[in-house]
């Protein structure tokens, strides 16, 4: 588009999934069910965690904190989507935009991060148990908590000012339901190009290195697991990271499944309904996934409805 389209930008549009009428009751009803869940089953967990002594390590600890990411990831999008569909408005303004688009990607990064840093808990637990409590002491769990909120602040603040320096056309319609990064980047009059290489970087050293660091923890848990002689002794050893490894490959597979699917087909309405996996499906089944396969988190849930076992 040239850039005597350029116009004095005051919002943008989220086209969502479907501009069918009929469809936007179910659309809404599906979302804030889900939504409801998400928040409800998070919170239990934190609750659950706080209430029960037993969990207070660190284990629980990088859970408690990731619950409360969910949470915050899930309110980043969900909350304005279903009002737009209740006052049949699909306008965000350009300042709402932009801070959704900071807080999207502060709460992604905090999952990605959180994900790692758990994944070396688990790596310490299970390759040096011996010095688990010396490793991982309260110190170093907050720090590690801390640099996860620094870097994530840093890298969510470098983005948005980032697309601050764009100018838009007068063409604003975003086909997504909320205003992810790249989709807001392409309405763009003015040049991408360094928008777009401090994009890749990022992805780069922000996503495949977390992720790196989770598979070579999981390496070395495997070849620890392997090492045990007995067989008790080894599913022991599997079901303390299992539940983590469930929530990693499904944060991890939705993500990569979605970006995967928007460079092949090129379809924004396909790319913004598979978002949906890991954008809000996620977040609402990681607290089943957690107290489902942990006997441990469904013993604090049952103290904490004073249901005995």
């Amino acid at each position: 588009m040239e850039p005597g389209n350029e116009t004095q930008l005051s919002r943008f549009l989220l086209l969502g999934f479907s501009e069918d009428p009929a469809l936007q009751p179910l659309i809404c009803g599906l979302f804030l069910s889900m939504y409801l869940v998400t928040v409800a089953g998070n919170l239990l967990i934190v609750l659950a965690i706080l209430s029960d002594p037993h969990l207070h390590t660190p284990m629980y600890f990088f859970l408690s904190n990731l619950s409360l990411v969910d949470i915050c990831f899930t309110s980043t999008t969900v909350p304005k989507m279903l009002v737009n569909i209740q006052t049949q408005s699909q306008a965000i303004s350009y300042a709402g935009c932009i801070t959704q688009m900071f807080f999207f990607l502060l709460f992604v990064e905090l999952d990605n991060f959180l994900l790692a840093v758990m994944a070396y808990d688990r790596f310490v637990a299970i390759c040096h148990p011996l010095h688990y409590t010396v490793i991982m002491n309260p110190r170093l769990c907050m720090q590690l908590v801390l640099v996860c909120w620094v870097i994530s602040v840093l890298h969510a603040l470098l983005q948005s000012l980032m697309v601050l320096r764009l100018s838009f056309c007068t063409y604003l319609e975003i086909p997504h339901f909320f205003c992810e990064l790249n989709q807001v980047a392409q309405l763009a009059c003015s040049d991408t190009f360094l928008n777009d290489m401090v994009m890749y970087i990022a992805i780069i050293l922000l996503a495949i290195g977390p992720l790196a660091g989770i598979l070579y923890s999981y390496s070395k848990i495997v070849s620890s697991i392997r090492a045990i002689p007995s067989a008790q002794g080894k599913y022991k050893a599997f079901s303390t990271c299992a539940s983590h490894l469930s929530v990693v490959s499904l944060f991890y597979c939705t993500g990569l499944g979605v970006y995967l699917s928007s460079a092949v087909t090129h379809d924004s309405h396909s790319t913004a309904t598979a978002s949906v996996m890991y954008t809000v499906v996620t977040p609402m089944l990681n607290p089943f996934i957690y107290s489902l396969r942990n006997t441990d988190v469904k013993r604090a849930l049952k103290t904490l409805f004073r249901v005995n076992p």
